[in-house]
């Protein structure tokens, strides 16, 4: 019986390892390198309309706020467009994305 306990335990402790670094997308796992490369595509390609440091106009979402638990919709939203952003699966690779991505979860702190 006390050998079940143990490995139930272990098992719920691991789901909520998991579901922590879900909740905060990875962010410490994340190579310096890919920050600086999302941060670099994010000043071309994203600040124009979400800001220098990813809290832009009223009208554009406020990047800080994004669920770091949504990434597929991230990407979903860069690759195909979200209401009056336009669709960014042309212009940026897969690898864009995810290091927009990093760059998003990991990159400037709000001020």
């Amino acid at each position: 019986m006390t050998q079940r306990l143990i490995t139930a335990l272990g098992f719920f402790l691991m789901i909520v390892g998991a579901n922590a670094i879900a909740q905060d997308g990875g962010a410490k796992s994340f190579a310096p390198e890919q920050i600086k490369r999302g941060a670099a595509l994010y000043a071309k390609n994203c600040s124009t309309c979400h800001g220098v440091r990813m809290n832009g106009p009223e009208w554009a979402i406020d990047l800080h706020t994004f669920p770091r638990d949504e990434r597929a919709r991230f990407v979903d939203s860069v690759t195909n467009g979200k209401n009056t952003m336009p669709a960014w699966g042309d212009v940026l690779s897969a690898d864009d994305i995810a290091a927009l991505w990093t760059y998003v979860v990991a990159g400037e702190p709000k001020k």
